[in-house]
């Protein structure tokens, strides 16, 4: 007789699964249901952490105890897991808000590279706070299966393994495991020469072995945007979520500069002055070469161009700005006219798609349209330490001052630089009132501007039309209120703390 085993089967549950581990790849969407209310502040949440991640790295060397401090500090004030041992319930917010600020942000190239970059900071400080036995379990689960070579491999190759690898010493080497990876999946690490390469092979430290993982996660994110973009149609169709997911993709940078709120801001007769005392560095080598060349390759054009409409030129001020100039250099008045006076208008969305182009962020102006042979838009200042060194003496910078720049590019931390330069210039330290994270050369005016005003912009001229088309049902309580305008101020409630952090930060 056959008996059947009628012990009841565990099911595992894929919720309890997913959140076992303390970090994952985000290969899994998820699949629950959740109110609204819990999606705008899961949402919220998880931008604000993305923001802090970005001052953070700005304003601190990165993975330096000041670092881990303030970001440890933040993951608990946001309710986000920061350590092994947190719960499933953090972990689940964790996961969910960024799947939602994945819709967020997949709708354009700047919106992609921002939100993967914040995101690859983020996963290499919590992968860098894992155990070593964390660590390969997570290799093993996603399938990242690398070898470790022998006792036998690592005493042959002893002596050029702790010649390529700074990390390891004669001490540490005998307990320090080495991965044998193809060298095209260590290309950073090739780049900055810290391995040791054999046969098309990469011996890689177990510490820095996280390089490999953050070249994986970048990969697979990079791909999932794309995949995201494609559904977009099918979530814009909810008028409950697009509204909220634009005001999301427009609030990673904080103020939108592109708005014209300051036109007749400044007068062409102030560009000079406010080039040698408010523009950052990036701006005044553009100016400079301008003025000596009165010419700039399309690359210089735009990124001046639009600073200069974020500040305040007005379209009409900027054509005769750029017209003057390049006059005075090789091109007359009529070849200006047919070849680059529609650039000018098109960065104001005059022509073309009328689009209302952002100046650039200090992001955008050093991950894309790298200088060529004849550009000057570079991402600080000249590339050769001697130039810049020269110049920064020349701007009558300390000598210590000149120092501590200097080191800060030679790590290619330009922001950091950029931002020690702020403070050496405008006499002011990073632990004061006024001390800001800068992350866009706007920016950088605006706060120069405040100090040197004695923490007040420049005047800026009163919209007088804009105050005459306000809402009619502003005017009295006695119109019936229209769903859309009570959908807008629900919205931009939602959002309030959320632009405040953003313009505190």
């Amino acid at each position: 007789m056959q008996f059947i085993n009628r012990k009841k089967r565990l099911v595992p549950n894929p919720k309890t699964e997913l959140y076992a581990q303390p970090l994952q790849f985000y290969g899994q969407p998820p699949l629950e249901n959740i109110s609204l209310s819990e999606f705008e502040s899961f949402a919220v949440d998880r931008l604000k952490l993305l923001k802090t991640v970005e001052n953070l790295g700005v304003s601190y060397v990165k993975h330096s105890e000041q670092y881990s401090k303030k970001m440890e500090a933040e993951f608990k004030t946001l309710n986000f897991p920061y350590r092994t041992e947190d719960g499933a319930e953090k972990r689940r917010k964790d996961h969910i808000s960024h799947f939602i600020l994945r819709l967020a942000y997949c709708q354009t190239e700047d919106l992609r590279r921002w939100f993967i970059q914040q995101e690859v900071d983020l996963f290499r400080y919590r992968f860098n706070d894992l155990t070593s036995k964390q660590k390969l379990d997570f290799l093993h689960k996603n399938n990242l299966q690398y070898n470790t070579i022998s006792v036998q491999e690592k005493n042959q190759l002893k002596e050029k393994l702790l010649n390529s690898s700074y990390i390891v010493s004669g001490v540490t080497l005998e307990n320090e495991d080495f991965y044998k990876v193809p060298f095209q999946d260590a290309l950073d690490l090739v780049r900055a020469r810290k391995v040791y390469l054999k046969d098309g092979y990469a011996f890689i430290p177990h510490n820095d072995i996280v390089t490999i993982v953050l070249n994986d996660f970048r990969t697979r994110l990079s791909k999932a945007l794309a995949l995201t973009a494609r559904s977009l149609p099918a979530v814009h169709s909810d008028e409950r979520l697009q509204p909220l997911l634009n005001h999301l993709s427009h609030s990673y940078l904080g103020q939108d500069y592109s708005i014209q709120k300051n036109v007749g801001k400044i007068s062409l007769e102030q560009i000079d002055s406010l080039a040698g005392k408010s523009f950052p560095l990036c701006m005044r080598q553009l100016h400079q070469a301008l003025r000596e060349n009165h010419h700039l390759r399309h690359g210089g054009r735009m990124q001046y161009g639009l600073f200069l409409k974020g500040i305040g030129l007005s379209l009409e001020q900027a054509l005769q700005f750029w017209r003057m100039e390049f006059i005075r250099g090789k091109v007359d008045a009529d070849k200006f006219d047919k070849a680059y006076a529609y650039g000018i208008r098109h960065m104001f969305g005059k022509e073309g798609k009328r689009a209302d182009y952002t100046p650039y962020s200090c992001m955008k102006v050093i991950l894309s349209n790298p200088p060529g042979q004849g550009d000057y838009h570079e991402k600080l200042t000249p590339p050769l330490p001697e130039l810049l060194k020269q110049k920064l003496q020349f701007y009558k910078v300390s000598p210590s001052g000149v120092n501590q720049i200097l080191e800060l590019v030679k790590g290619m931390h330009y922001q950091l630089a950029c931002q020690k330069y702020f403070e050496l210039t405008h006499n002011v330290s990073s632990d004061c009132d006024s001390a800001f994270s800068l992350s866009h050369p706007n920016q950088y005016f605006i706060e120069s501007q405040k100090v040197l005003g004695g923490g007040k912009e420049m005047k800026r001229e009163t919209d007088t039309s804009q105050r005459s088309q306000e809402n009619p049902a502003t005017r009295g309580s006695s119109a019936a209120p229209d769903p859309e305008v009570i959908e807008s101020q629900h919205l931009a409630e939602m959002t309030e703390n959320l632009e405040t952090f953003f313009e505190d930060a």
